[in-house]
């Protein structure tokens, strides 16, 4: 019988795809399906991001390109983050991805091996806890409370990290929950965090122009005192709706930059060529869309949230970042993952129960909006008739 490593047994995954799955095959069977369980914007990718991609294509970028992604690219990264954090960073500290996944997964190989510990949110992205688990260090979550905005405590937090933390794992503006953790919290972590120098942190800051109301978006890098060990994970997928073209771009200190080089090589070789060159039209380009897909966000934000809080046995705290609304189950008689299952067997609408983000988000459940207003409309309506019952 063939058999794999032991690691591969505690390799978890992200329910959203699941729950995608069945969601496409209840449609193809008939059934008319309201998706706000997946990540991803329903805005197409912007046209002139498209045909740089065509021109690329037509030009004759059908090669390999450097392990790192090509050079106008990592500069345009570069001067981008100079622009939105105010912190100049070297195009050599540059590596683009496959996606915003695969720095989690260079940063959590790196540093995950049993008997160090691991941070990560919770509830958070399952993809944090599921590479801890299969590097075999022992995961630790940070608690992300509702009473705190869904914000991490730097207190708490510092609480956690012990000699053997290896890695801290942190996300805002957040998934599931759309919370934004403000700065007092991030300096009362980084502060506390000068007594463990060996413990890097990694940034995923993937949601960095996704906020609301006049939230601040404060990235890790504009504190210099740990620029030598953090890790910035960020990308295209969300910003620039190119979820499908398998585009991110992470930051390195000097001293990883060269092993995730070579876990490129080893790895996935490149990016591909004409992907490359979408993202440089991508952050050099008219940003219109990037504003009118905001716009259409915070409108069907206001729109969840109030109409989760007309639902019986719910309640929604307003969301300041991301596209999500977690809104709170625990009063309706329902097990979170239950409900959701059946909302989307019965009723056609799909949303991901709480404890697929971790063992805090039981009753909870995760309401994407990126989808139209009139689709949540039917949704919230669906599900307003399901809980009567």
């Amino acid at each position: 019988m063939i058999k794999t490593i032991s690691g591969f047994d505690r390799i978890g995954e992200e329910n959203a795809f699941a729950v995608l799955a069945r969601a496409t095959q209840l449609a193809a069977d008939g059934m008319d399906v309201i998706n706000l369980g997946i990540g991803q914007p329903d805005f197409p990718t912007p046209d002139h991001i498209v045909e740089a991609a065509v021109k690329a294509l037509r030009d004759g970028h059908h090669g390999y390109t450097p392990a790192t992604g090509i050079l106008p690219l990592r500069e345009a990264v570069a001067k981008r983050t100079l622009q939105t954090t105010g912190v100049e960073v070297s195009p050599e500290n540059v590596c683009i991805m496959p996606g915003g996944k695969v720095t989690m997964f260079a940063a959590i190989l790196m540093m995950g091996e049993p008997g160090t510990e691991i941070m990560y949110p919770d509830p958070g992205f399952p993809i944090y806890r599921s590479m801890i688990e299969f590097t075999g260090a022992k995961p630790v979550p940070i608690p992300v409370r509702e009473e705190n905005g869904f914000a991490f405590s730097g207190e708490e937090a510092l609480s956690l990290v012990s000699d053997k933390t290896r890695l801290i794992i942190l996300n805002s503006p957040a998934n599931p929950t759309g919370g934004v953790t403000p700065r007092v919290e991030i300096e009362t972590l980084v502060d506390g965090l000068e007594a463990f120098p060996d413990t890097a942190i990694l940034s995923d800051e993937i949601y960095d122009v996704m906020t609301y109301d006049g939230e601040e978006h404060v990235s890790l890098l504009t504190f210099p005192q740990i620029r030598d060990r953090l890790i910035i994970l960020n990308g295209w997928s969300k910003t620039w709706a190119m979820t499908g073209w398998r585009m991110g771009w992470s930051i390195w200190p000097d001293a990883l930059f060269d092993s995730v080089r070579k876990l490129a090589v080893n790895a996935w070789s490149c990016v591909n060529a004409p992907s490359q060159y979408a993202g440089i039209a991508a952050i050099e380009g008219p940003q219109d869309a990037v504003a009118e897909m905001m716009a259409a966000f915070d409108k069907r934000r206001k729109l969840v949230v109030a109409r989760a809080n007309e639902l019986p046995g719910v309640s929604c705290v307003t969301p300041r970042g991301a596209f999500y609304a977690f809104p709170n189950i625990s009063n309706t008689g329902w097990k979170a993952k239950e409900l959701a299952s059946a909302l989307l067997e019965q009723t056609g609408v799909a949303a991901i129960g709480g404890p697929d983000f971790g063992v805090l988000g039981e009753g909870y459940m995760r309401l994407s909006y990126a989808n139209s207003e009139d689709n949540i409309i039917k949704a919230m309506d669906r599900i307003e008739a399901f809980l009567a019952k």
